[in-house]
């Protein structure tokens, strides 16, 4: 079994243990994140402690704040003062706090949202696209994206064609701008707005936000095990800057 403090592995050996392919090990190696491997007579790579340490601290950051910024810290620690490396984890930090707090508020607003009536009005209730806009707070072209999209498709006036939103797509595109706050994707939305048309309920809002919440959980235990990860690279190198 691969031990941490083994100084004599091979490509395979670390590839396994990370749980990885054997080129991407070499691709890790090519853009910075291990530091060069040794190599034997006949060329082979040999990776010791600090390669296998650093290739599992990027697969765990990698999970937490993604791969090209978990490729940007691990190169860091290799090639930074230490203050670099502290500024981009406490970063990558950071965008998960601000996530969490547009979660609440988006929870919070669809509460509100998903309650509002939205039976018994009346047509002059509607609003055309300049409306809508302001109401919300966002450019005229992000609903025309998000009727591109098909995930807010309002009517269209007859006589002149110009997008026109009945009550009902007013709350469609006020539940999607509160869901897009707190980092929801167009892909996922489309395929989840025609389920709350349907069901129209508080509870399909709040499902939608509650795995975003799990996900920004799982990504946040993935950086504190990466930060982990990386104290081990980093505490030989002390408080020198």
């Amino acid at each position: 079994m691969i031990s941490l403090k083994s100084g004599d592995l091979r490509t395979g050996d670390v590839a396994r243990h990370v749980g990885c392919s054997v080129q991407q090990v070499r691709n890790l190696e090519r853009d910075g994140v291990l530091p060069p491997a040794t190599r034997t007579a006949k060329g082979y790579r040999i990776y010791g402690e600090a390669h296998l340490r650093s290739a599992l601290a990027y697969r765990a950051l990698a999970a937490g704040t993604g791969p090209t910024e978990a490729k940007k810290i691990v190169r860091a620690v290799h090639r930074s003062p230490l203050p670099e490396v502290l500024a981009l984890l406490d970063a990558a930090h950071a965008r998960l706090d601000a996530e969490r707090a547009d979660l609440r508020q988006a929870k919070e607003a669809a509460r509100a949202i998903s309650g509002e009536p939205i039976e018994d009005v009346r047509a002059s209730d509607s609003m055309n696209v300049s409306e809508l806009a302001a109401a919300l707070g966002v450019r005229t072209s992000t609903l025309r994206h998000w009727d591109a999209e098909n995930v807010v498709v309002p009517d269209r006036d007859p006589a002149r064609g110009t997008r026109r939103y009945t009550p009902a797509q007013v709350r469609d595109a006020r539940i999607v701008h509160q869901l897009r706050k707190a980092g929801h994707r167009i892909a996922p939305l489309r395929a989840l707005m025609p389920e709350l048309r349907r069901a129209r309920r508080t509870e399909d809002v709040l499902a939608a936000l509650a795995a975003r919440d799990a996900d920004i959980t799982a990504r946040s235990k993935a950086l504190f095990e990466g930060s982990a990860a990386l104290s081990a690279l980093l505490s030989p190198r002390g408080t020198a800057t």
